[in-house]
């Protein structure tokens, strides 16, 4: 490339830097608000996101930006780094771009109300508090899809901005999959005569020990704390402000302690990721996570494949006796049963790793039906009821623990559920490949020794940062196309064994 092109390019770096800059200051201000800002002070909090979220969108929109797309445009031979950053951007300029202001302005403000009314009516259990709000998000979603545009169906538009490339169409073969596999291993349990004590799991244990644990077992993780740190919260999330500070935050409970510690492996998976992000990435809007659902593989890959395996017990086990006094009596096989039972439940955060994929498609159907118009909102607590009962065997007494559950439809994440089971796919689909690159990895995690996976992890996801869309990356770790196959071979192995199935 000329020299042009070489100062060009680092101009446009030096542009994008700014973006990150915003994106970082905004997250260290939400990061505070969720931790440790004072209550009174959040109101005030909330009117300095929103300005830079508003210095943010006229970055993002200048006309400045539209000359650098024009410009890198002009080059039918970028290197895949470079590529990869036009599409991106000019991708994210056009979305803002087509929407009319003053329809981007109503929306802002809609689900900042729907959220509270959202909070009120899970708090009276009434749906029909949540009900107009709901309308005139998916009123304006559909309008947006207008604007936006599609090819096949509606709703892949919104599946694209949590998984770029993923479709309806591709979801619903490896969701069909995996749904009938789920439901089939589950009538298998139901017969099983193998009984399980998750009481165990109760024990009351403090709070202190339990963060001493969860942070011996995010150092072995290979977490890097000089980068990052543990905090608690009422809601666990991970918030990365660049490679060099991720933060995880947490939630205990005196009587649980699984939930804290796979709390903090499962955001530990997360962070790594985004800790292993390369330097040269800065300056790129390409520095993080692909996507959600490759991001969902990692926190979930570590929380489940890894730290509900018995591999991974076989090794902290002896350990978390020797710190739990509690636990001094309670054999290895006891433990490990309970921490992988399956008991299908209503409550989608509570769900098993068994049935979690069934909550997800729940969702996930009725949000395509929902988007294209195949059903309305003010038949969502019915079909909601009716899809529990038929896929999971258990019916919501009321609205709070059915369809108000989550407060993603409160702020307008439709197409964001899928993540989470994709989540499962793409960790089981890397499980199958790491065996084949590593021998015997399951004695290297009986023996501690995390860092094998950790650094298989960062050789072929974490170093590629965005630079390529969810399935050209599976494609190029696995050398397979997204499929089912991986999870449906690691569910049926685990439970067969569990519970003795046939």
């Amino acid at each position: 490339m000329t020299s042009e092109f070489q100062k060009k390019l680092e101009e446009f770096k030096s542009y994008l830097s700014k973006i990150e800059y915003l994106n970082s200051a905004s997250s260290v201000l939400y990061w505070d608000m969720r931790t440790y800002a004072p209550k009174k002070g959040i109101p005030y909090r909330g009117e300095v996101l929103g300005y830079l979220s508003g210095e943010l969108y006229k970055l993002e929109t200048s006309d400045k930006m539209k000359e650098y797309i024009n410009y890198f445009e002009g080059y039918s031979d970028l290197d895949d780094i470079t590529k990869s950053i036009v599409e991106n951007v000019k991708k994210e300029y056009n979305r803002t771009k087509k929407i009319p202001e003053e329809k981007y302005k109503k929306y802002t403000v809609l689900t900042s109300k729907a959220e509270s009314a959202w909070q009120e009516a899970k708090e009276k259990c009434d749906f029909n508090i949540f009900k107009p709000y709901l309308k005139e998000i998916v009123d304006l979603k559909k309008q947006f899809i207008e604007y936006w545009g599609y090819e096949d169906n509606k709703y892949d538009t919104l599946l694209d901005f949590f998984e770029p490339g993923m479709t309806v169409k591709k979801l619903d073969v490896v969701f069909k999959e995996m749904r009938d596999a789920i439901i089939n291993i589950l009538n298998k349990i139901d017969k099983s005569e193998v009984k399980i004590d998750k009481s165990i799991l109760t024990k009351n244990i403090d709070i202190k020990r339990q963060d001493e644990f969860s942070k011996e077992v995010l150092k072995k993780m290979e977490y890097d704390f000089e980068a990052g740190r543990v905090d608690e919260t009422e809601h666990p999330f991970t918030i990365e402000f660049n490679n060099k500070d991720v933060r995880i935050t947490t939630h205990y409970y005196e009587n649980n302690f699984i939930s804290g510690l796979l709390s903090n492996v499962h955001e530990g998976g997360h962070a790594i990721y985004e800790q292993d992000i390369p330097n040269d990435l800065k300056g790129t809007l390409l520095a993080s996570g692909v996507s959600m659902g490759v991001h969902e593989s990692q926190s979930r890959f570590y929380e489940n494949i890894i730290g509900r395996s018995k591999e991974f017990w076989e090794y902290f086990y002896p350990i978390l006796q020797n710190k739990f006094v509690e636990y001094k009596d309670i054999t290895f096989d006891e433990f490990y049963k309970a921490i992988n039972i399956v008991e299908p439940s209503l409550v989608r955060t509570e769900a098993d790793e068994l049935t979690y994929g069934l909550h997800i498609i729940i969702r996930y159907e009725i949000e395509k039906k929902l988007i294209n118009g195949e059903i309305e909102v003010e038949d969502l607590p019915e079909i909601w009821n009716n899809k529990y009962k038929e896929y999971l065997g258990v019916e919501p007494k009321d609205d709070a623990e059915g369809v108000l559950q989550d407060i993603h439809w409160a702020g307008g994440d439709f197409g964001y559920f899928p993540s989470y089971a994709l989540g499962n796919l793409y960790g089981a689909q890397f499980l199958n490949k790491m065996k084949r690159d590593i021998d015997n990895i399951e004695d290297e995690i009986s023996k501690g020794n995390l860092n094998v996976v950790h650094s298989w992890l960062k050789d072929n996801i974490h170093k590629y940062g965005s630079i390529y869309q969810p399935i050209e990356l599976i494609k190029k770790v696995t050398g397979e196309e997204l499929t089912a196959k991986y999870f449906i071979d690691y569910l049926n192995k685990k439970y067969k064994e569990i519970y003795k199935l046939k």
